[in-house]
């Protein structure tokens, strides 16, 4: 068990002159503030994926903090990474559960949870399976050009579900765009930890503008805060229990693929950070993140990922202690297991969480953009260029298909004809 963790040593020197490494630690205050601030960091996006799919919020804050710590106790402390919930699961939840994003509490959120249990089993059994054979072949399954294809396709198939919550209200539809400027001014014109915290600080300003327009002004409808005061300080928020149907685990099951690229790339811009190898701790990184998907999906949370908004805090402090994410996990436990701050996440109007939509899944879009670029991907080869061009379109036009009663939906199928298309016009290069 010795071997499991590393040995951590207190981080010698001053904290400006050179990064901290992930088996050193920081004085307790230090390592408070700068837990609460990865926190912070996550909660934005954390809080808006479950009002989006019909989660509670605060169980899903909750479920971050355990899943956080119990995959720090998986990789042994090695790998600095917060586990918060997956935007991926968006799309495919709204096709197996039937919700419209963002209106509210989800009626068939339980056939959801055992898609989402589904996928966290398949995404450990990745895990293993890589533990046992290396990484080399997930990289030629999941190359650049597919990769980035899909996780352009999470963003673009999401996309006319969002504006249509906001369509035929002119009064929503100009609060969602000044809810869109408020989160883009704060990406432009700040820096440091506030332009990380774009989300949080975005839908804060955004929600004063909302209550000063609506409830001081009388316009649209206003803010109702009594169910704040109707809340208590403390309890545990309310579970669900999976029900488990075939169809909607054969949807949404797929997302595993999709995260195993999303874990495989932080993973890498975090090693590249630190100039440690932490390639050889993809496998346990990819079945702690599957365990922690089905245990949130097992309780009524959303399934789980790695954040890349804590890589962006980390490349800030150039902190990468792993301790810093148990303490970042233990505050999140104890923001979930509030029933009034999930009464206030639940007072945020539709038109706010629409214009935080076009944000976020507009940076998801270009993310999948992002690594094309990053990897210099050649779109003078017909092969890259064809694969690219029939996934975008098939996840973004939702192109599903069905076999029987199964509908693998527009990004599950989008998904599956990248890896397949690659694989097969691959073959041309062994002829």
């Amino acid at each position: 068990m010795s071997n499991w963790f590393p040995k951590w040593r207190p981080y010698a020197g001053h904290i400006d002159q050179r990064p901290v490494s992930t088996n050193e630690y920081l004085p307790p205050a230090q390592s408070v503030v700068l837990g609460i601030q990865h926190a912070f960091a996550m909660f934005g996006a954390t809080v808006l994926a479950p009002l989006l799919m019909g989660f509670d919020p605060n169980l899903a804050i909750l479920m971050s903090g355990i899943c956080t710590i119990l995959f720090f106790l998986i990789t042994g402390g090695r790998l600095p990474s917060y586990l918060g919930s997956s935007f991926a699961f968006i799309g495919v939840v709204a096709a197996a559960s039937g919700h419209a994003i963002g209106s509210g509490v989800n009626p068939n959120l339980a056939v959801a949870l055992g898609g989402i249990v589904a996928c966290g089993v398949f995404y450990a059994v990745i895990g293993f399976i890589v533990m046992l054979t290396g990484t080399r072949w997930i990289e030629k399954l999941m190359p650049p050009v597919v990769t980035g294809a899909v996780v352009m396709i999470i963003g673009l198939n999401l996309a006319p579900v969002t504006v249509k919550s906001v369509a035929g209200n002119q009064f929503d539809m100009w609060m969602a765009l000044l809810t869109v400027l408020s989160m883009g001014m704060i990406a432009v014109f700040t820096r440091g930890l506030l332009q990380r915290l774009l989300l949080l600080v975005g839908l804060l300003l955004s929600y004063l503008l909302y209550f000063i327009i609506s409830n001081v002004l009388g316009y649209g409808k206003p803010i109702d805060f009594s169910v704040i005061s109707n809340a208590a300080w403390f309890g545990l928020p309310s579970m669900t229990t999976p029900r488990f149907e075939m169809n909607a685990m054969l949807i949404i099951a797929p997302v595993a693929l999709i995260l195993v690229a999303e874990n495989l790339g932080h993973i890498k811009a975090v090693g590249a950070m630190t100039g440690e190898n932490l390639t050889p701790h993809l496998g346990k990184a990819f079945v702690a993140d599957g365990i922690a998907t089905s245990l949130s999906g097992s309780v009524g949370a959303p399934g789980m990922t790695t954040y890349g908004e804590n890589i962006g805090v980390m490349a800030i402090t150039r902190v990468y202690s792993t301790i810093i994410f148990v303490i970042a996990g233990i505050f999140a436990i104890f923001l979930g297991l509030s029933p009034k701050f999930g009464a206030v996440i639940s007072t945020i109007p539709t038109a706010i969480l629409t214009g935080a939509s076009i944000v976020v899944f507009g940076l998801i879009t270009i993310a999948g953009a992002k690594i094309w670029i990053e990897n210099k991907v050649n779109f003078a080869n017909n092969k890259n260029l064809v694969v690219a061009a029939v996934t975008i379109i098939l996840g973004a036009g939702n192109f599903e298909l069905v076999f029987g009663n199964f509908n693998l939906g527009g990004i599950g199928t989008a998904t599956f004809a990248a890896i397949l298309l690659n694989w097969f016009f691959s073959l041309k290069d062994k002829t």
